[in-house]
């Protein structure tokens, strides 16, 4: 069962659910029924208030639900009064994220990063949550007096199994760096994909590389970065190329702590390619999501080229009429800086000879503002024409 809370005050909200729905079906779950609710704020004991829970209740035993999902952070006490009241278990997002991560992380570094985004949230939840975690009787030289509480020998271990994490992703962090510092001497110009989970960052690196790294049409297909040789015939020279996670909507802090090694390489890259999913309708937000976390990493700064991705699923009214052309840059403190633009089509392969070209020009350009290795006055001029635009979205 999804729900879904709109607070409004600004706040991000999905009324139809879909990404939420995604995240459920990427952690092997099956969505039977979605709520939807507005509030002007939380409820303290139940975050909908009871007439809501009541109906959801309703609605758990009429679909025979065995979760409940909610699409915004809830706290701990509100957790444990809305399972004692459903009577099934209840996750949040930022839990079907932990999830989601700790089933997909391949790499040794990646394991590291999301047991430790787990142990820092599941710190948070400790109090009153199991019936085991009551006070235990003393130890030796005492007699039977009160000695320390489990739930204080749960904390106290899980502190621990943080702080050797930690030490252990520091090391790792440090080879990292020592293989990015080999490739900055060796004068290779480095090249990250970045953009919102399920743009289809890890076929177009596939379509680039002819690499085999696994991509899906599901969220968050790819958490370890793979690094791999691009040649760029224009330029006559191979550049560095990587894949990174993918970005979503109201990403868990600690995740976004967690994974500083993984993203280290976009906040280290020469050239960002900055994929967009070109059919979704919510395309904008997507893109202010990923520049506020580049901007979270340090990585605002890097230049990008915007790639319009999966070209193929656009109707023909909402094909560009050229593939390449210029839009405004959208928030942060670079808003309204002009970035080059390409259309692709990763499964296609359209479009792919024009990014190419765009990454060489860029590659020997001088970084200046407006890119000069692209001059503007040899692509289309008027990016304000919704021609040119998909789903209506100009600079």
């Amino acid at each position: 069962m999804l729900v879904g809370v709109d607070l409004g005050r600004g706040e991000a909200f999905d009324p139809t659910l879909d990404e939420l729905a995604l995240l459920a079906e990427s952690a092997g779950d099956t969505p039977v029924a979605r709520v939807v609710a507005k509030r002007k704020a939380p409820d303290a004991a139940l975050f909908v208030g009871s007439g809501k829970a009541d109906e959801i209740k309703l609605m758990v035993q009429a679909h025979g639900a065995h979760t409940v999902l909610f699409d915004q952070a809830i706290s701990p006490a509100q957790q444990r009064n809305l399972e004692r009241h459903l009577g099934v278990p209840v996750a949040d997002r930022t839990a079907l994220i932990l999830e989601i991560f700790a089933a997909r992380a391949q790499s040794f570094e990646g394991k590291l990063q999301v047991e430790l985004a787990r142990l820092q949230y599941l710190a948070t939840r400790l109090v009153r949550r199991w019936s085991h975690l009551e006070r235990q009787s003393g130890g030796i030289g005492m007699r039977g007096g009160p000695g320390e509480r489990q739930i204080e020998l749960d904390r106290r271990m899980i502190d621990d199994r943080i702080k050797s994490i930690k030490e252990r992703l520091k090391k790792v962090q440090k080879q990292r760096a020592t293989q990015r510092r080999a490739r900055a001497r060796n004068g290779v110009f480095r090249v990250s994909l970045v953009g919102y989970t399920n743009a289809g960052k890890s076929t177009l690196f596939n379509a680039l590389t002819k690499a085999r790294t696994y991509a899906a049409n599901q969220l968050f297909a790819t958490l370890d970065t793979t690094t791999r040789s691009l040649y760029l015939e224009e330029a006559g020279t191979s550049v560095s190329l990587s894949d990174t996670v993918g970005f979503i909507r109201d990403l868990p802090h600690k995740l976004v702590e967690a994974f500083k090694a993984t993203l280290q390489e976009a906040a280290d890259a020469d050239l960002l390619l900055h994929v967009v999913d070109a059919a979704s309708p919510v395309l904008t937000e997507q893109m202010e999501e990923v520049e506020r976390v580049l901007a979270e990493i340090g990585a605002q700064h890097i230049p990008q080229i915007l790639v319009y991705n999966k070209l193929d699923l656009l109707e023909p009214t909402q094909r560009p009429r050229q593939l390449q052309d210029w839009l405004t840059r959208i928030g942060g403190e670079h808003g309204g800086q002009r970035l080059p633009r390409v259309f692709v089509s990763a499964v296609g392969g359209e479009g792919l000879d024009e990014l190419r070209g765009m990454i060489a020009s860029l590659m020997q350009a001088e970084p200046v503002p407006e890119y000069a290795g692209l001059n503007p006055q040899d692509l289309p001029q008027d990016p304000s024409d919704p021609q040119d635009h998909p789903q209506g979205h100009a600079g």
